[in-house]
């Protein structure tokens, strides 16, 4: 029999699925068997896919990563081992940039299993308000602030993300030029919204990624809104948590900005080149990634399908409150984060200034210079 080891990272969005399509892979298949492991949320941003690579067959990566991949060649160009028209599929059937955003240096380095990017919850009953009448605007989030329980992530990787969507939002996507992340007046304004929120939230903000936060708001009643998280539609899933979380698209820094620039999530599975059985490795990925598998047992097992496909199917938005009919609009317009090697540390360091800066309420306005210290030093390059 043959064996193929994974990793993926340790929520049951994460792992569940794939647990059911392993299982039900080798009931086809008697022949191949297929292990899943963890790691924590913050190991999936943070742990290096090399030394992954060298211990696991296929890995649930995060697109940041892909640059480090095409350095080191620690992962398998995919258009090597899969057909081209089911990879032209692919890109058809990707909801917004996800597909593109593990495309680097000309080749395919991973395949969307999994659709996200930053939106906003509300639980209606909270707010005595419908979908329609939740804030659209950052002046409108800071009015609720104050007359309502609104969150934010606010932990080092969250006050970053927020930062990165906030600017991406207003125009000016970070991280495209060798100079600077982001202009200094882009930066500013950014800052000061976040500022603005900070004193309208609970401190918990700063310790809380996404998953918390929405655990928060579907065990309780201490959170009735957040701006900025990103989209877990397991908890929008009828019958499964106390309460129910709704979702819908971003709000912008101006009414002129709609929806435009939310961070980019989700999820892509690769092969990694110290895998020995690569055709086996292959027909799984091609099966987990078709519209069929992830219309069906992928989002039915608790997945939160990567394919345009299972996001608009009804009975799939049946099962999920609409989460993904409801958010589609701002992952259709979603800003995807460079990807070259260097960029995820300087990611994790901007996020821990960031973090303290908020937390302390610095007086100190100009961290936009030192966030671009870290940027020069970062290794920026462009990307194809």
């Amino acid at each position: 029999m043959l064996e193929l080891k994974g990793i993926t990272w340790d929520h049951p969005r994460g792992l569940a699925p794939l647990l059911a399509t392993a299982a039900h892979f080798t009931q086809e298949n008697p022949e191949i068997h297929i292990e899943w492991k963890v790691r924590s949320l913050a190991a999936f941003g943070e742990q290096s896919i090399e030394q992954l690579a060298g211990n696991y067959d296929l890995l649930v990566i995060d697109h940041p990563f892909v640059g480090t991949a095409a350095r080191s060649r620690c992962l398998l160009p995919l258009e090597e081992h899969l057909p081209a028209g089911f990879l032209a599929e692919q890109l058809q059937d990707s909801v917004g940039p996800s597909y593109r955003s593990y495309t680097y240096d000309g080749h395919q380095w991973a395949l969307a299993v999994d659709a996200a990017g930053h939106v906003s919850a509300y639980r209606p009953e909270l707010l005595e308000s419908d979908r329609a009448n939740v804030p659209r605007t950052w002046r409108e989030v800071l009015e609720l602030a104050n007359r309502s329980s609104v969150a934010i992530p606010l932990n080092p990787a969250g006050a970053i993300d927020s930062f990165l969507t906030l600017c991406a939002n207003m125009g000016e996507e970070p991280g495209r030029r060798p100079d600077h992340l982001v202009s200094r007046s882009t930066a500013n304004k950014a800052l000061e919204l976040l500022r603005a929120l900070v004193p309208h939230i609970s401190g918990e903000s700063f310790v809380l990624d996404p998953p918390r936060v929405l655990d928060r708001m579907s065990t309780t009643n201490d959170i009735s809104y957040c701006p900025l998280l990103f989209g877990y539609s397991n908890y929008s899933r009828p019958g499964q948590i106390p309460y129910l979380c709704h979702f819908t698209n971003i709000p912008g820094v101006e009414q002129s900005s709609g929806a435009r620039g939310a961070l980019l999530g989700g999820t892509g599975l690769a092969i990694s080149t110290s895998c020995q059985a690569v055709a086996a490795a292959s027909r799984y990925l091609q099966w987990v990634t078709s519209p069929e598998c992830q219309r069906t047992l992928y989002f039915e097992s608790g997945g939160q399908p990567g394919n345009r496909v299972a996001w608009t199917d009804a009975s799939v938005n049946a099962g999920a409150n609409s989460f993904f009919l409801h958010t589609l609009e701002t992952l259709e317009q979603a800003y995807v984060r460079p990807r070259y090697d260097g960029f995820v540390e300087f990611h994790d360091q901007v996020g821990l200034l960031l973090h303290d800066h908020l937390r302390s309420r610095s007086k100190e306005l100009d961290i936009w210079a030192k966030f671009n210290e870290l940027y020069l030093k970062s290794g920026w390059r462009a990307e194809s």
